[in-house]
């Protein structure tokens, strides 16, 4: 029986140091749980509003080089200027061959050697006619005249030879009537062949002048200075293709129709960055703000630039992976460099303005509870959730306009989570994305 009262006693003392030692570890779990959050000392100092973004090269204004709208078929390149290449107002871009227009241009001229002929002859014909018609009208007035004497004398005669005479002056007048008819006609006539022969004429001049101008305009010359960018010849393949299909660009041999576009000219003074930035930075962008631009293809050099425009409104493609909206941003280049190229793209910080003596605390330390911007701040050995005013951020900080003052600490992930077991690793920052 003692035995056994001493096993019990035993008993009962383990198990009262057990719950000592639990009821102490938990306290002691409770209190490190503060000790172990990470905390973050808020601090007051400059802001910097920089935005780190990238962008494309592009041309906002171009030029088309089509083949020359010409008559009679394809036409052949026999002259083209590569891609990339920089020319200047004037300079020949693309030539065509000219073989069909100079010969269009000799058989026009012959047909117009032959019309300066015939209007020779018409002229020529014309004249004949008219002298002679002027022998014949002076001849059948000199009938009627001599008819019309023996008419006087119908009073001597007998009356058979009256009316002979009266008839002989009625056919004398009759031929008269239809000879100045028949003058009347040969004018006419003779214009009519002098205004054909002309128009034959005319038109032979037309045809040649015409292909004079076309061989003028197999030369196609850049109306601006910039950069060629040759087409892509979609009749390479004789007019089939399918999508993903490599279309080559044109060069020298290849067959253009008429009004096909051939090449660009890109102005390349009127080149800007198009960029994209997300809604976080928009804030902080502003028109003429300056930039600093690293192209991938020109490292080490740094352009300058200035903010031409940024868009008001988020610009989201239904098939876009990333969730968040972005804002358009365009960049003009104040600095020159042949080198620069439409497509190239670029690595660009845009300068933002600078916020002296702010209060500020990480980004990754703001916590979104409600709808409502949220710290946790440190308060003895645990913390407080406090609403916050969050005024500018960029990349890494966050302003705080109310809430919090300089020297307050605050926690870099949400104390009131669940905590993952150590083997799992440590527990994940919370804050804004």
């Amino acid at each position: 029986m003692r035995r056994r009262l001493i096993i019990s006693g035993l008993g009962v003392v383990v198990l009262v140091i057990g719950i000592g030692i639990t009821r102490a570890a938990k306290r002691t779990q409770a209190s490190s749980t503060g000790d172990d959050t990470p905390v973050a000392l808020v601090k007051r100092g400059e802001m910097d509003l920089k935005v780190y973004t990238t962008g494309e090269l592009k041309a906002e204004d171009s030029v088309t080089l089509n083949a020359p709208p010409v008559a009679g078929g394809s036409l052949q390149i026999t002259s083209l200027i590569h891609t990339g290449t920089t020319v200047k107002k004037g300079d020949v871009v693309v030539e065509f061959d000219p073989s069909e227009q100079r010969y269009k241009v000799e058989q026009s001229r012959s047909e117009l050697h032959q019309a300066e002929q015939d209007i020779i002859k018409a002229k020529a014909d014309a004249a004949v006619q008219a002298a002679q018609d002027k022998v014949a009208i002076l001849k059948a007035k000199y009938d009627v005249r001599q008819a019309q004497l023996e008419v006087e004398k119908d009073e001597l005669v007998s009356a058979i030879d009256a009316k002979k005479n009266q008839l002989a002056l009625e056919g004398a007048n009759r031929a008269l009537a239809e000879l100045q008819q028949d003058i009347k006609s040969h004018g006419t006539t003779g214009k009519a062949g002098i205004e054909l022969a002309q128009e034959k004429w005319n038109k032979a001049k037309l045809s040649m002048d015409t292909a004079q101008q076309n061989i003028a305009k197999m030369r196609v010359v850049s109306p601006t200075a910039g950069l060629v960018s040759v087409e892509k010849n979609m009749n390479a393949m004789g007019g089939f293709f399918f999508s993903g299909m490599s279309i080559p660009d044109f060069h020298e041999g290849d067959q253009a129709q008429p009004g096909t576009a051939v090449a660009r000219v890109i102005v390349s003074t009127q080149m800007v960055l198009s960029a994209k930035v997300r809604e976080l930075a928009r804030g902080n962008i502003s028109v003429g703000e300056p930039t600093e631009v690293e192209f991938d293809a020109l490292p080490g050099r740094i352009f300058h630039g200035t903010v031409k425009s940024a868009a008001g409104m988020v610009q989201k493609q239904f098939w876009d992976v990333d969730s968040t909206g972005k804002f358009d941003v365009s960049i003009q280049l104040t600095d020159r460099d042949p080198r620069l190229r439409p497509g190239l793209t670029a690595n660009i910080v845009i300068q933002g303005a600078k916020k002296p003596k702010v209060v500020y605390i990480p980004r990754i330390a703001l916590f979104q509870k409600d709808g409502k911007q949220t710290v946790y701040l440190k308060k003895g050995s645990g913390f407080e959730q406090l609403q916050v005013k969050v005024g500018s951020e960029n990349e890494s900080r966050s302003e705080i306009e109310s809430g919090l003052k300089e020297g307050d600490e605050v926690a870099l992930v949400d104390p009131t989570a669940p905590r993952k077991s150590s083997s799992s690793g440590p527990a994940s920052a919370g804050g804004n994305p």
